[in-house]
């Protein structure tokens, strides 16, 4: 016999099930009847609801057994359900549910390789353009769900693997043409490439993913990334546009291709440009004018596919990628520093998180994940240890400073713990030196729960001690006993991280019994009496509630770790604290019987000998009397002890050793069971059936308690009561496929000859709700417990589903409860339901939605009560929220059915289906057609049904807007709304109330959409058009093939012969990088559509809209309703109204204009916002709507619009009506001419050359539009790879020319002031007049381009630079003039401009030269423009030691200026460049600073009182005082540690304290800074090199010590940093911990001398 191929991957665990041995033939049944049924209702054409109803028992399959099935199986499932979830016209809802089971299939990669299956992608291509980029979605015709989106790329991730070798050509065959960098269709094309592009193909097929031509990669011994997708050119092309708007979907698909070939790649050319855009990209705050730009904010990369770039490209030999990752954390270490805080916080914390667990993923997968089909990484890129070591000592400073971070200690505590997996000897110890003070310092909690929290993170790594850090197991107990103090009942949140830390060893039988007194304190603390007020609830709060879940679960694990002899020690004290209180049963009373619970369960024999006879004796003895049944209160030892024997007492399971012994209960126990059941249930269950008979009177609260006896026996018993047996009720649903469940063994074998209590409760509980209902039916306590009792007697099998989900989700609410201190614990939003109005069925929305519109005329609706109206308003919304477009056909395709019967065939399971007949599978068609036919009767039902509602003349009108609200969601792209619903909408345009008239605008466009006509298309080569040959490789831009699509004002279409005999292309992105395969154009005027039609040549629909919109009293009611102010100041331009007059002009052509012109031209002369609104709305219609006009009616080729764009041409800037109708005009031209993009090079030129003049414009709103347009004027010219030059305008040649006028404002001296006025003057004015109006505009064009342009500055630009330095005003102040506010702005803009490599030389050159300037002003600005620029393009700057040097030379030259200003900004920059790593602190630098420091003072002279003081300072104290601000730069660049070179640097200041201003002032440097640490430094009497090696730890002992501090010292130290004579005792506590995070305070009496911080002791 052939033995069945091994299974795919089951669940392990179902073996270790007690009745595991009848599981395999329950599986294999089960599968058959999956199979055979699936096959046939595909085959049958019933996805409805045979399909769907054995998709979902697949779905059950996989959850109860795994993939337990075979490879062949697996494949067909996978092939049956890509069929279905691609059929063209399926239901959306249905297609979801197949594609979220074909993901689940496809999850486990690795149970599949590529030799295995193969998908198509082209289908699933479709099937995205078709919903994620429907044309008529936005028309109200298509309604999708908003989780469509996520799921359909999901399943595309996931199909994605298994695209075919040759996918990645067709790919870029098939979206090249998309790529236009100024269309939206870029964006898409990119999206496109981020979600399709396979790059799991293995090494072998890598010729047909990124080495498709040899000849183009033999030179690199390893690939380099520009040869990523099959053809140089698109590569080179795709990695430029990482530096333009598009790079959020392009950072995320060199992620993942650097993920599934890490090695195969060479990155290293390219490391410097990602890191600056990744340090970019984090938006950080720095420099000391920083104006953020908004495209830097909304084009952020998203965190995880950063880190996923970041891990793939470590290891190798070069290392490079690890060196700049410690650059990026030196850089911005500082910013975690708790002090910090901003908006930019959480994703530096998400950048902690992430890139350590990261790494750990990508060292599992090298070290210990099991060889798949999938690439493996090369043994020469694998990480290795010294990799590991590195990566770990970059990280480690940032999380341990992120550990009390404003956010919560939740990401650094991840990030330690996986850093402590990789290298614990690095990562424990710091942790260690946090926590271990802070468990000493009680009043300080946030740095407690702080640190506790990462000390669990580490705990696993600390326990288990290894060859890395043997010693950690060590540190357990005196962590343990120092964290006793921490359950503490004032701060739970503590105590839950004592949770998680008791939980997280082995070792601490010394520690239980303390433990347990706090713990039993922390209850005494919780009691209601102690918690509440009278008046408050007496249910557990959510903080509780957490508490008990972690003082159960902590227990149980001390418990459970103990000793035989400690346990009983344990179950004394226990015991004896349990029996000698009475706790209510709330709260205290609930945690009480927690811990006795945990005790039975540990050791059951010795905890139950204890607790069960006490409990009993004392309960026994407290019900002798039966006047306790009738107590209103039950006595409080009673119910205390009620509740301590009810307690569930189970026998455990040993965690770690998975031998479970399962108790099977036997006859005698089920007997007993029974016994129960008849004792309690069937009294309760009698009194009912007399109660609802009549024989018996009872009260209300007897009814309920009766009811609530009743529902918990159902409870207990559920499991082995059999369930429910009856007639199977017939024709529910019609199916040709069986239905029938599948049942399930579960361990229970039911006594099928006792009487089923399940029946008698559901005999007795219909019998008593029709005698509840009749009688009392407002009882609904009743009626709820009623439901309750229904619901489980159906559905309960022994437990609930929402117990299950409770356990699971328990551990991420203490998990949850750790973020936020202020707020613990959040709630997780309702997730609404499917609303009954709208299930995906046409019988059920064709009854519910007519019901609830015609409720509106019923006599007992009151419209008066509140909630009422608010009930019908929540329905009306949640019906519109969920409704999704229903299918009204669709066919089973042929391919579909053909994998069905190969499933069908299969065997193992072998299946016991007859393959289908002819006969049969011709019923299943005919039986689809009827369906159908039977939806498309139920819709058009539905439609006159709602219609009839709403024509009731006395329906409310809440009840006539929500019948047009339900008729609006029945427009559909398939099928053409019926006649009578499209005349009730046309009129509608007229309705009073501005809701209707909105939904029947619309309507109507969506109307008017579905009866488009469709337009003849033909086939085209552009190469013939041109006259030129197809390339032999591929170059975006103007080229010879595509000039012909260029507007050339020599060749324009001005006869009908010309006109049709041009070529119009439609699409404006075509032709710029590449031309389609098959390109087609709409065919001649003669194969189109007929335009200009009589009324009888209309379709009835058609006629409706011809008449109406032929009328002239509709058109002139509709116009004035149209020209309304929507909201006073809030009009704006409407879309669905533009959409309305499109397709009017569209489908009818020119036949309204007659009506229409005489409302336009009078719209037009109205000034009035509204009215100008309306009539832009027409005309936009108009021009778009006459697409397919012929030549004599005049009709988006720009070649097309030739007339409009002449018009808007000749005069934008005639002055005629003002600046607002000059810039108004402007904005007009600019909006035409951006939608034609690359296509109109001719007529930028010429707005170009017009604009040129009139850049000296006065008025600041045209200045500022002239810009804008400036930007788009120039968004062409970009320097892409692969890109041929420009037609259109030049930017660089521009930008000469202004160099060229603004000559007499860069070459002046003096400094430049706004003295123009706000006129456009006559006559000559002078030079340096018209450059400063120049230079205004010029100022607007640079500020719009920050934002807009597709490049950064070219070179021309950045000349600019010198003359912005000399205007940008040093001080912030917004009184300042518009120039000098607008050059400040562009300057800061301009420095967070990306720099290309070769553009650093040209910046620096600018620089320096401008350092020469005799403008202090401009000398100052150079610096905070470096400040910004270096930190921006910090790793472009650090490839090029050259260019480090020259801003090292640069900034040093500036701390010696001769302005003061300059001198202190260059130090504050000094400081900034060191503090980010761009500059290290060395000692030629020291060095330099020092000499400079010796540099004599001048004498004191003295002066007459009449003389004049001379302001300008010696040489050689502004040396002195260069020097000095040098040395307080490096102090401020470590505000946070103390480097080994800070103690000399401070006792070299201390010389410089009382020198003459402003040396003087740097003391606030030392006073602020580094007083403590000099101040240690030179006390303590042992040489500086023992400083670090001997202090330090010593610190950790009592360092008030008379050895180390002695009043010798503090005196000798005084005197040193003084020079001075003491001059005062005083007290002086140092807190040592916030400076060098050491434990203890010090607190000594010393000298203080004045000198000593600079100020008298008066002041300080």
């Amino acid at each position: 016999m052939e033995l069945p191929p091994p299974p795919q991957k089951e669940i392990v665990y179902n073996k270790l099930l007690p009745y595991s041995e009848r599981l395999e033939d329950e599986a294999a049944r089960f599968l058959a009847q999956i199979k055979g049924n699936l096959a046939r209702a595909v085959q049958l054409q019933e996805l409805w609801p045979g399909g769907l109803f054995w998709t979902r028992k697949l779905s059950t399959y996989i959850r109860l057994y795994g993939r337990k099935f075979s490879k062949e199986d697996h494949v067909l499932f996978i092939k049956l359900l890509y069929e279905l979830v691609t059929i063209p016209k399926l239901e959306i809802s249905m297609m979801q549910g197949f594609a979220r089971l074909l993901i689940n299939l496809l999850k486990k990669k690795e149970l599949l390789s590529r030799d295995d299956l193969e998908l198509p992608w082209r289908p699933l291509c479709e099937m995205l353009e078709r919903i994620l980029y429907s044309k008529t979605e936005h028309l109200g015709l298509n309604w999708f769900p908003n989780s469509v989106e996520s799921v359909l790329k999901t399943l595309v991730k996931s199909c994605r693997p298994y695209f075919p070798e040759d996918a990645t050509a067709e790919m870029l065959d098939e979206w090249r043409p998309l790529m236009c960098p100024f269309d939206v269709t870029m964006q898409k094309a990119i999206t496109y490439f981020e979600l399709f592009l396979p790059t799991t193909l293995p090494p072998e097929l890598h010729h047909k993913g990124f080495k498709l031509n040899k000849e183009l990669c033999s030179p690199w011994p390893r690939i380099p990334v520009g040869y990523i997708f099959q053809v140089k050119s698109s590569v080179l092309y795709l990695y430029a546009l990482l530096y333009t708007s598009h790079d959020q979907h392009l950072v995320n698909l060199f992620a993942r291709l650097a993920t599934d070939n890490i090695g195969y790649i060479d990155w290293d050319p390219y490391v410097p440009k990602i890191f600056t855009r990744i340090l970019r990209s984090l938006n950080l705050p720095v420099g000391s004018n920083q104006v953020v730009v908004p495209r830097f904010l909304t084009n952020a990369y998203d965190v995880g596919h950063a880190v996923m770039w970041i891990t793939a490209m470590m290891g190798g030999p070069s290392k490079l990628v690890q060196k700049h990752l410690s650059g990026l954390f030196n850089s911005i270490a500082s910013f975690y520093h708790p002090s910090n805080n901003g908006r930019w916080l959480n994703k530096l914390m998400k950048l902690l998180q992430r890139l350590p667990s990261s790494v750990v993923r990508r060292l599992h997968r090298e070290r210990y994940k099991k060889p798949t089909w999938l690439t493996p990484v090369p043994d020469s890129h694998k990480l290795t240890d010294q990799d590991i070591t590195d990566f770990v000592e970059c990280i480690i400073q940032p999380v341990l400073l992120a550990m009390f971070s404003k956010t919560g200690s939740l990401e650094a505590a991840q990030a330690l713990q996986n850093l402590a997996l990789m290298r614990p000897e690095l990562v424990i110890p710091p942790v260690l030196e946090k926590t271990y003070p802070a468990l000493e310092t009680l009043t300080e909690p946030h740095q407690l729960t702080a640190t506790l929290s990462c000390v669990i993170g580490v705990a696993r790594s600390l326990v288990s001690g290894g060859k890395w850090f043997p010693e950690g197991p060590t540190h357990m107990l005196p962590l343990l006993m120092r964290a006793l103090p921490g359950v503490d009942p004032n701060d739970f949140s503590k105590c839950m991280v004592e949770r998680e830390l008791c939980s997280a060893t082995a070792e601490f039988e010394d520690f239980v019994l303390q433990f347990i007194d706090r713990c039993f304190g922390l209850i005494e603390s919780s009691t209601l009496e102690q918690t509440r007020e009278e008046t408050e609830t007496e249910k557990m709060t959510h903080l509780e509630s957490l508490v008990e879940l972690g003082l159960s679960s902590t227990f149980s694990t001390v418990l459970t770790q103990c000793s035989k002899d400690i346990f009983k020690v344990a179950l004394e004290k226990v015991f004896n604290f349990a029996v000698s209180n009475i706790f209510e049963t709330r709260v205290a009373g609930r945690m009480v019987a927690d811990m006795c619970r945990a005790a039975v369960k540990c050791r059951p024999e010795e905890s139950l000998k204890l607790f069960v006879p006490h409990c009993c004796n004392v309960i026994t003895h407290l019900t002798v009397n039966d006047d306790v049944l009738h107590d209103e209160e039950l006595d409080k030892e009673l119910l205390w002890n009620l509740q301590l024997l009810s307690e569930d007492w189970g026998k455990p399971g040993d965690l770690w050793n998975l031998d479970i012994q399962w108790h099977v209960p036997s006859s005698e126990e089920i007997n007993f069971a029974f016994y129960l059941l008849d004792t309690f249930l069937q009294p309760e269950l009698t009194k009912l059936e007399h109660y609802a008979t009549g024989k018996l009177e009872m009260s209300r609260d007897d009814v309920q308690q009766c009811l609530a006896i009743v529902h918990n026996c159902l409870i207990g018993s559920g499991n082995i009561l059999p369930p429910l047996k009856g007639e199977r009720v017939a024709h529910l649903v019609p199916s040709l496929v069986s239905l029938e469940e599948t049942k399930l063994y579960t361990g229970v074998e039911y006594d099928l000859s006792r009487e089923n209590y399940r029946e008698t409760i559901a005999r007795v509980t219909r019998k008593l709700l029709r005698y509840i209902l009749d009688n009392s039916e407002d009882d609904t306590k009743s009626l709820f417990l009623i439901i309750k009792i229904i619901i489980d007697v159906l559905q309960f099998q022994g437990s609930h589903k929402h117990e299950f989900d409770s356990r699971w989700k328990s551990f991420n609410l203490v998990k949850k409860s750790m973020e936020n201190r202020g707020a613990l614990y959040c709630l997780l939003g309702n997730h609404s339901g499917v609303c009954l109005a709208n299930l995906h069925d046409w019988d059920c929305i064709a009854q519910t939605w007519p019901a609830i519109v015609s409720s509106g005329l019923s006599q007992a609706m009151s419209l008066e009560k509140p909630s009422i109206v608010r009930l019908f308003d929540d329905l009306a919304e949640k019906i519109h929220r969920q409704y999704e477009t229903i299918g009204l056909d669709f066919a089973v395709p042929e391919k579909c059915i053909e994998v069905a019967v190969m499933l069908q065939r299969s065997e193992h399971p072998s299946l016991n289906f007859a393959p289908l007949s002819s006969e049969e599978i011709q019923l299943g068609v005919q039986r689809q057609k009827e369906k159908n036919a039977e939806a498309l009767r139920n819709y058009e039902n539905l439609v006159n049904m709602l219609l009839d509602c709403v024509e009731q003349r006395n329906l409310p009108w809440k009840f006539e807007h929500i019948s047009i609200g339900f008729l609006s969601l029945l427009l559909r792209d398939d099928r053409i709304l019926p006649v009578r619903a499209i005349r009730f909408f046309v009129q509608c345009l007229n309705h009073d109330a501005i809701v209707v008239r909105k939904v029947a605008i619309s309507a109507v466009a969506g109307v008017l959409k579905q009866l488009k006509r469709a337009h003849k298309k033909v086939p085209i080569c552009p190469y013939e058009i041109s006259g030129n040959p197809k390339p032999s490789s591929i170059q975006a831009g103007d080229r010879l093939d595509n000039q012909w699509l260029h507007y050339d004002s020599q060749s324009l279409p001005k006869t009908k012969e010309a006109w049709e005999s041009c070529c119009f292309v439609e699409k404006t992105h075509w032709g710029y990088y590449t031309w389609p395969q098959t390109m087609t154009v709409y065919a001649p005027v003669e194969q189109q559509p007929k335009l200009g039609r009589r009324r009888d040549e209309l379709t009835e629909a058609e006629q409706i809209i011809y008449d109406h919109f032929s009328d002239p009293k509709f058109v002139e009611q509709l116009i004035k309703f149209l020209s309304l102010e929507d909201r006073k100041g809030k009009d704006k331009f409407n879309p669905r109204r533009f959409c309305l007059f499109k397709g009017l002009f569209r489908n009818f052509d020119d036949a309204f204009l007659p009506v229409l012109q005489p409302h336009l031209e009078r719209l037009v002369s109205d000034s009035h916002e509204s009215t100008q609104r309306c009539v832009a709305e027409i005309i936009a219609g108009l021009i778009r709507g006459s697409k397919h006009w012929t030549f004599e009616k005049e009709s988006r080729d720009p070649r097309k619009l030739h007339w409009l764009f002449e018009l808007l041409l000749e005069s934008p800037l005639s002055g005629e009506g003002g600046s607002f109708v000059d810039a108004c005009r402007l904005y007009v031209l600019q909006g035409g001419l951006a939608q034609q993009e690359w296509r109109v090079p001719e007529l930028l030129h010429r707005l170009l050359k017009y604009l040129e003049p009139k850049l000296t414009q006065v008025y600041k709103n045209v200045r500022e539009r002239i810009g804008s347009v400036l930007t788009y004027i120039f968004m062409i010219d970009v320097s892409l790879p692969n890109t041929a030059a420009t037609k259109s305008p030049r930017v660089h040649e521009f930008t000469t020319r202004i160099l060229e006028n603004l000559k007499p404002l860069m070459e002046a001296d003096e400094e430049i002031q706004n003295h123009v006025m706000e006129e456009n003057g006559v006559g000559e004015q002078d030079e340096r007049t018209q450059g400063i109006k120049l230079l205004k505009t010029i100022l607007k064009w640079l500020m719009a381009s920050a934002g807009r342009s597709f490049s950064t500055a070219v070179t021309e630009q950045l000349q600019l630079l010198p003359l912005f330095f000399k205007i940008a005003p040093v001080e912030n102040d917004n009184s300042y003039d518009e120039l000098k506010r607008d050059a400040k702005m562009c300057l800061s803009l301009m420095s967070q401009g990306l720099l290309y490599p070769q553009q650093v030389p040209l910046v620096l050159q600018v620089l320096k030269q401008t350092a020469r300037s005799n403008s202090w002003h401009a000398r100052y600005t150079i610096l905070t423009y470096l400040q910004t620029m270096v930190f921006y393009n910090l790793f472009i700057f650090l490839n090029n030691e050259e260019a480090v040097n020259d801003i090292r030379w640069l900034v040093i030259k500036l701390l010696e200026d001769e302005q003061l200003e300059v001198r202190e900004m260059a130090a504050t920059t000094l400081s900034g460049l060191l503090q980010c790593n761009f500059l290290t602190m060395d000692g030629p630098m020291q060095t330099h600073f020092e000499q400079l420091c010796k540099m004599r003072l001048p004498k004191k002279r003295k002066r007459d009182l009449g003389s004049v003081v001379d302001t300008i300072p010696s040489g050689d104290l502004v040396k002195r005082h260069a020097g000095v601000l040098g040395l307080s730069a490096c102090i401020l660049s470590s505000p946070y540690d103390v480097p080994t070179w800070m103690p000399q640097l401070l006792m070299d200041l201390s010389a410089h304290l009382n020198d003459p201003q402003p040396i003087e002032s740097i003391s606030s440097c030392l006073r602020g800074r580094g007083f403590v640490s000099v101040f240690l430094y030179l006390i303590i009497p042992m040489s500086r090199s023992d400083f670090n090696e001997h202090l330090w730890p010593s610190l950790n002992a009592d360092v008030t010590r008379s050895d180390v501090i002695s009043s010798q010292n503090v005196s000798h130290a005084a005197e040193a940093l003084g020079n001075g004579i003491p001059s005062k005792k005083e007290k002086v506590t140092l807190n040592l911990t916030s400076d060098l995070h050491v434990p203890h305070s010090v607190e000594i009496t010393m000298l203080w001398g004045r000198a000593l911080v600079g100020v008298t002791p008066r002041r300080h």
